[in-house]
């Protein structure tokens, strides 16, 4: 299993490592947010490692026999908190390439830990000939990608605004140079796992969570790249952080279109404070403005969205009006992530304080 991450990659460097993983046909997966390296059409790219990652990708990474590590310093959450990779001995061969020395065995002990730009690197391992032997791992390479499609279907849901089936719309309709930023939290699930990355420099995300990034950023990138379709995720307490943006966009002539994950709440913290605490939360509820609203003050497009149906209409509305625009989605509350309800975490939390309870009266 190959793991691609880290920085420092250029056009060529991308081009050239999926060269080389098509070459020896390796199942790739990406470090969180950096899931533009390799394209994600690729029957070599296998998913992303991210705090909701694939358990199917996850047990393939333990079972593996050898990690070639390519730019990633295997980090807290591409180790699932340092639990996904033995330490400080990995129970798999590990071939670590990076280019700071003290990354290198800081961690994990590697057999083969190689200092190297990614560039560099990339340019010599396109350059290798292909084994007779990469045929023994095919078709476990293809079952992994096979366990990837599978992740991309949403499960189903009842409620007014199925958000699984507003990223399937977006995966089908959006130009692969599509640029899209990510802010920090929750919501960014829904992005992450359901859009599809086709090009390198098309993710613009911050890896330590920082919210507020997205707004700014999605500005930036539209200045820069007029041509591109750029589109910015945020939720609703990241982008009250930040949402003064739009006056820049606005200003400058950048046409960001943001989609606002409403659920009146942080909802990350407010995950924590349940699956810590429960029923005990607070300072996690938000009093928020009417977006689409706040954005037509600025003098951008926008429109709220609060059923399935609504969504592809009003996005073709926004692409539509060459400017600055901002979907409001206005989402269930309870519906915190793509894999859990607030209900069932708190309910699981529940369970484990009663579980200690009874165990520590016995």
């Amino acid at each position: 299993m190959a793991i691609v991450g880290g920085g420092g990659w250029t056009l060529e460097a991308c081009a050239d490592v999926t060269r080389f993983l098509a070459t020896y046909d390796l199942p790739a997966a990406c470090t969180f947010r950096r899931q533009d390296i390799i394209d994600n059409t690729h029957p070599n790219y296998v998913g992303d490692l991210s705090p909701g990652s694939n358990p199917a990708l996850l047990e393939r990474v333990r079972k593996s026999d050898l990690l070639l590590v390519i730019g990633s310093r295997l980090d807290e959450i591409s180790t699932q908190r340092y639990t996904l990779i033995d330490a400080p001995v990995p129970r798999q061969i590990l071939i670590h390439v990076h280019p700071d020395s003290d990354v290198l065995g800081s961690v994990y002990q590697t057999q083969l830990p190689i200092q190297s730009g990614m560039p560099g690197f990339a340019a010599a391992a396109a350059g290798l000939a292909g084994a007779d032997g990469a045929q023994a791992w095919a078709e476990w390479r293809a079952a992994a990608r096979a366990d990837y499609e599978e992740a991309l279907i949403p499960s189903p849901y009842d409620g007014d605004l199925d958000l699984g089936r507003c990223m399937v719309w977006l995966r089908e309709n959006l130009p692969d140079d599509a640029i899209i930023a990510i802010d920090g939290g929750n919501f960014s699930a829904w992005p992450m796992r359901f859009l599809t990355w086709r090009q390198p420099r098309t993710q613009l995300a911050p890896q330590a969570g920082a919210m507020g990034a997205c707004a700014p950023a999605a500005v930036a990138a539209s200045l820069l790249r007029p041509d591109r379709l750029v589109l910015g995720f945020a939720g609703d307490g990241g982008f009250m952080m930040t949402c003064q943006e739009m006056a820049t966009a606005v200003q400058y002539g950048a046409t960001p279109i943001y989609m606002v994950f409403d659920n009146g709440m942080f909802g990350t913290i407010r995950m924590y404070q349940e699956r810590e605490h429960p029923r005990r939360t607070i300072g996690s509820a938000l009093l928020n403005p009417d977006f689409a609203a706040l954005a037509r003050a600025y003098g951008a497009h926008g429109k709220t969205v609060a059923r399935t149906e609504e969504f592809m209409p009003a996005f073709e509305r926004a692409r539509d009006s060459a400017k600055c625009a901002l979907i409001h989605l206005k989402m269930d509350p309870e519906v915190i992530t793509t894999r859990a309800s607030l209900g069932e975490i708190r309910d699981a939390a529940l369970a484990k304080a009663k579980r200690v309870l009874e165990r520590n009266s016995g």
